[in-house]
């Protein structure tokens, strides 16, 4: 468990300044949206009072967000682009350079498993983190909002109207439990469906290429069709929408399982320093 651990610190600590950075330009942009766009409701409301003698409308921190969802949106999108692309390279940077790093890596005194276990544990901590790190980021936004709004001019929403409110927070943050699990459960799968196709390709090289694509369509056809063959979205279907999705939920384990055992097998049998 040690020695595993230390692996996970190091993973983290590889990408400490990628993930910083990530965290820096969305609270540049964000924080840039948000305070232009309140600035600007805020010359409207004052031009307003001026040719009228009065404010039409209040602000609500809820509907700042819904009129920024694009400005919110660029840095959410720019750290899921750098994370799929750091799901290849957390195992193929290992490999480059003269020096292989990857030598040394197989060669420590522990199981080789840790090494596959400590990459994916690294991965979930970046993706966990960051979405941890945009639900901070939401109070301290409201707080900016609300020292420039003046206080009669604010609408009172609360937080659930603010995630509401932003296609790309429904979609970054369930409100249900279950589609929480439904959400982050398939992009976990995946992931350990991508780390085992690398070992497919790293185990055998060229061939190992076509070894790779073939598993991940394999794994794609194996969850979909039978949601198809089943008829999921016809009223005939002999089985019940419940029974239908726990038939999906043991296709969904056991692909997992199979995919972490055939990883490891890999990384184990074929993989050689």
């Amino acid at each position: 468990m040690n020695r595993y651990l230390k692996l996970v610190h190091m993973e983290v600590h590889r990408f400490r300044y990628v993930l910083a950075s990530l965290m820096g330009i969305t609270i540049l942009i964000q924080f840039a949206a948000l305070i232009w766009h309140v600035n600007d409701e805020l010359a409207m409301n004052k031009k307003a009072l001026i040719n009228t003698g009065f404010i039409s409308d209040k602000m609500s921190f809820a509907e700042a967000i819904a009129n920024t969802q694009f400005w919110f949106a660029i840095p959410i999108f720019l750290s899921i682009a750098v994370l799929c692309l750091y799901v290849f390279l957390i195992w193929y940077r290992d490999w480059a350079g003269r020096n292989t790093f990857v030598y040394r890596l197989l060669m420590l005194p522990t199981a080789r498993r840790n090494i596959y276990l400590a990459k994916l544990t690294a991965m979930m901590i970046f993706i966990f983190g960051l979405v941890a790190f945009q639900l901070l980021l939401l109070p301290i936004e409201h707080l900016i909002f609300k020292l420039i709004v003046p206080a009669d001019q604010i609408e009172p929403s609360y937080f659930m109207d603010t995630v509401s409110t932003n296609q790309v927070f429904i979609w970054l943050m369930p409100r249900h439990f279950d589609q929480f699990v439904l959400s982050y459960g398939l992009g976990i799968m995946a992931l350990i469906v991508v780390f085992t196709a690398i070992m497919l390709e790293r185990s055998y090289r060229l061939i190992g290429i076509l070894f790779a694509v073939l598993y991940i369509l394999a794994c794609v056809f194996t969850v979909l069709f039978p949601l198809f063959a089943m008829g999921f979205e016809q009223s005939d279907s002999y089985l019940y929408p419940e029974e239908i999705w726990t038939i999906e939920l043991v296709i969904c384990i056991a692909l997992v399982t199979v995919s972490v055992w055939l990883g490891f097998r890999l990384l184990n049998k074929k993989i050689s320093v």
